[in-house]
């Protein structure tokens, strides 16, 4: 089995506010991260699939294509946007990164060709804060 990587970048905008919660429980929950006015992070996606080589090509899979897959499905819809109020596939969830690990997961694997299989999303939110996911 071969792994391969493809690292991307976007930024966004989120909060984290729990609207069943007062203001000061999502205060002492989420601290800084409940501000009314949202907050934002240099996020950095690690996506790994895995497979076999193709024998003619050597490659697990053209990383171009894989490129696309993500820009198309996960970057054109995150970056530069408010995960709270713009992305329609976290809409009426918390914006935790996990959930977002998540979310991404749902987006990409059903866009890749039956002869690789999503193994990891990866998803920074800072250089010390990140979450793997490997599916159900």
């Amino acid at each position: 089995m071969v792994y391969l990587t493809r690292v991307e970048h976007f930024n966004a905008a989120h909060k984290l506010y729990n609207p069943k919660w007062s203001k000061e429980q999502n205060e002492t929950v989420f601290g800084k991260c409940a501000n009314e006015h949202w907050h934002g992070h240099n996020y950095e996606l690690f996506v790994t699939i895995k497979g076999k080589p193709n024998p003619d090509t050597g490659f697990l899979f053209d990383v171009k294509q894989l490129s696309k897959l993500i820009e198309k499905y996960v970057l054109d819809k995150l970056d530069h946007k408010n995960l709270n109020l713009d992305v329609d596939f976290m809409q009426g969830q918390m914006c935790s990164t996990e959930n977002l690990a998540m979310a991404i997961w749902q987006q990409l694997q059903p866009h890749l060709p039956a002869e690789v299989s999503l193994h990891c999303i990866k998803l920074y939110e800072t250089p010390r804060i990140f979450v793997e996911y490997y599916g159900d």
